[in-house]
């Protein structure tokens, strides 16, 4: 049997939807930013459902990784309220 390729093994571990929102530079790196966000809370909550991490740990790696992207999203100048559409 073949080994998959090493694009084929990343797609299946960290895939990417495909982003429908209004089309920014910025905003296409803050989605990727938040679909890693959600897909390594997702292993988190699953090694603590599992009892490969502790509660409290969980919730450190989770809030370690909100920072992270509530930082991505201040410096990419993402504003909360988007613009009035016309």
């Amino acid at each position: 049997m073949d080994e998959p390729k090493g694009d084929d093994k990343n797609n299946f571990l960290y895939p990417r939807s495909r982003y429908y929102g209004q089309f920014k530079p910025d905003n296409l790196v803050f989605n990727a930013n938040l679909q890693e966000f959600a897909q390594k809370v997702g292993y988190i909550t699953s090694l603590e459902t599992n009892g490969k991490l502790s509660p409290d740990e969980a919730y450190k790696q989770i809030k370690a990784l909100w920072k992270q992207l509530k930082s991505s999203k201040k410096g990419l100048k993402i504003c909360d309220v988007p613009p009035e559409q016309p």
